[in-house]
């Protein structure tokens, strides 16, 4: 194994030829290379001065070196050479990741570097952006990677940053043992609309992979392909990462199951880390060692969370938020009633369950959906059994100039001590009532929508802290045509926006700040594959991906292997084109796997 040590002052001659081997590799004649020498050589007094670091295999043998020089604010990366024989095995990677951890510690938040041309699809690939302003001098000391041929070194500049605050709160800053026990949180809920048998839960525990920016272990009620989390830790820069899965074969009982293995409880609950579940249940108290607060999870309900927001508005001070109008109807007879009478008053409606997930549950009806259907009574025999809340729905951006997003959301966590930490706003992708993924980081919630979004959320948050519930939490909201934001439910559970700020944090301080990501639930596969030729599709996603300048990380993989087979997946960029791009590269590429099935 590769690790990273300080350079010594008397390896500075050894230094200094494995740099000449490493820049001969791109094919330099020896004029070019002795010209090149004075500026690539390595004092021994350099070490110190230019902060070098050397990359040592497992046998001691130095097979790279970087260097860090400047003072903070801005920094140059000036030295990142590899020894020809590990070009290809993650040296460089690793190098040029201590560099950023070692800048942020020194409050660096600039980085320059001067590339050589033959490099530039390494820094591209590294998260570093190409900038327009002139490189330094074949001359320079900061950039020994020299002008060849009249071909101009190549400038790219990283923002190093240190992992958000929020995200050091979650798990104190550490690493932690993720609990994918998603049917588990699901069954608790006593609702028509949740699949008995969970199936689509367990495909939604392998997002147990992004409970936090960097876990230290999975566990995972079903068995998951060995090359996704091999994948999932190369584009995340995760190491030693160990994964339990398959632990259920039907019961969504994944708490009770590591219980039932006394070593493994013993091994993830005394190793000192947290442990994150996707959502609290009683049987995730008795594992932890946490004691279950009857009525935690009450604000999961959708009329206790109206509740909650009804009370919150009534103080004042939320004049960008509308409530809608909410019915809890006696029997499905009184609900066809109200719809009726909606329908007749040209009024759109939203049915919802109490609980339901994704969605679930949740239907919006246009007074020509509830006609085309045959009628109010038609569509209640339609939709699952259970109690029904009657809401009002609430109308689109006609009003407005643009057509910004309709549906946000805001995360935020309470901690064990009660505190209300703010994550941040989300804009989610929602079809029909049902969520399909959602998008996060800078710029990403409209400016018209933001202030009301955070100070409701944060609203919410000190609410649920109140009220005994520790965890994470989300409030999803609807925009109207005037600028306002309508709240429609709670999640006391991890999500899929969650997700997605997991792994903006994590990418933000691998690869320097400003990633948008993209969480999508569903990516529909051409055809299902074997293992091996899911593994080749996803490495080839993941380039085609970096070739844009975008990174891709496959978040769901065992919805490949159902009968309509999908992934769930995310893919991340600085800018919203290049996200755009990155994921109809996805989903051109996963559909277009089933051609080579078909005739020739």
């Amino acid at each position: 194994m590769v690790k990273v040590r300080a350079a010594r002052p008397a390896e500075a001659e050894d230094l200094t030829g494995l740099v000449m081997r490493s820049k001969a590799h791109w094919g330099y004649d020896a004029a070019f290379l002795a010209a090149c020498a004075p500026e690539l050589r390595i004092r021994a007094g350099d070490v110190t001065a230019r902060r070098v670091v050397v990359a040592e295999n497992g046998r001691g043998e130095v097979v790279g070196v970087a260097s860090l020089e400047g003072t903070p604010p801005r920094a140059e990366l000036g030295l990142l050479f590899v020894e020809p024989s590990a070009v290809g095995q993650g040296v460089g990677r690793l190098l040029y990741r201590d560099v950023l951890r070692r800048a942020v510690e020194l409050g660096v938040r600039r980085l320059v570097i001067d590339s050589d041309p033959h490099a530039t699809g390494f820094y591209r690939a590294m998260g570093a952006v190409p900038v327009a302003e002139p490189a330094a001098s074949a001359a320079s000391p900061a950039a020994p990677a020299a002008e060849a041929g009249g071909t101009a070194l190549v400038r790219f500049e990283a923002a190093p940053v240190p992992l958000a605050d929020w995200a050091r709160a979650w798990t104190g800053g550490g690493r932690a043992v993720h609990l994918g026990n998603v049917g588990e949180f699901n069954a608790q809920f006593a609702d028509a609309t949740l699949d008995r048998e969970q199936r689509p839960a367990h495909h939604y525990a392998c997002l147990a992979a992004f409970y936090s920016p960097y876990p230290a272990a999975l566990v995972l009620p079903r068995p998951v392909p060995r090359g996704w989390t091999e994948l999932v830790c190369r584009q995340l820069g995760w190491t030693g990462v160990e994964v339990y899965d398959g632990l259920l074969d039907a019961d969504p009982g994944l708490a009770e199951a590591v219980r039932a293995r006394p070593a493994l409880a013993a091994l993830l609950t005394g190793s000192g880390l947290p442990l994150v579940p996707w959502g609290r249940t009683r049987a995730f108290g008795r594992l932890a060692g946490r004691p279950w607060r009857d009525g935690e999870l009450r604000y999961e309900s959708k009329s206790a969370a109206h509740g909650l927001f009804g009370r919150i508005l009534a103080d004042g001070g939320h004049p960008g938020i509308v409530l809608p109008r909410q019915w809890r109807v006696d029997g499905r007879w009184a609900a066809a009633r109200m719809l009726a009478a909606r329908t007749r008053a040209g009024e759109s409606t939203v049915l919802k369950s109490e609980h339901g997930v994704g969605g679930s549950g949740t239907t919006v009806l246009t007074p020509a959906r509830v006609r085309a259907a045959g009628g109010a009574r038609a569509v209640l025999r339609r939709l699952p059994r259970g109690p029904l809340l009657v809401e009002e729905f609430i109308g689109g951006a006609a009003s407005r100039d643009d057509e910004g997003p309709r549906d946000l959301t805001y995360d935020g966590f309470v901690d064990e001590a009660g505190r209300a930490h703010e994550v941040g706003g989300a804009v989610m992708e929602v079809a029909d009532g049902c969520y399909r993924g959602a998008t996060v980081g800078p710029g990403v919630v409209p400016g018209w929508a933001e202030k009301s979004l955070t100070a409701f959320g944060a609203a919410v948050g000190r609410e649920l802290a109140d009220s005994g519930y520790r965890g994470w939490f989300d409030v999803d909201f609807v925009a109207d045509g005037t600028g306002r934001l309508a709240p429609t439910e709670t999640n006391l559970r991890l999500t899929g926006p969650s997700i997605a700020f997991m792994v903006a944090a994590r990418l933000d301080a691998l690869r320097g700040a400003g990633h948008l990501v993209r969480i999508a639930d569903r990516v529909e596969l051409g055809a299902r594959l074997p293992e091996a030729q899911l593994d080749e599709l996803c490495a080839a996603l993941a380039r085609g991906c970096a070739e844009l300048g975008a990174v891709f990380v496959p978040a769901i993989p065992t919805g490949a292997f159902e009968p309509a087979p999908w992934l769930g997946v995310l893919v991340a960029a600085r800018g919203r084109e290049v996200l755009d791009a990155a994921e109809a590269l996805v989903r051109a590429e996963a559909l277009a796997v089933g051609a080579m099935f078909g005739p020739s």
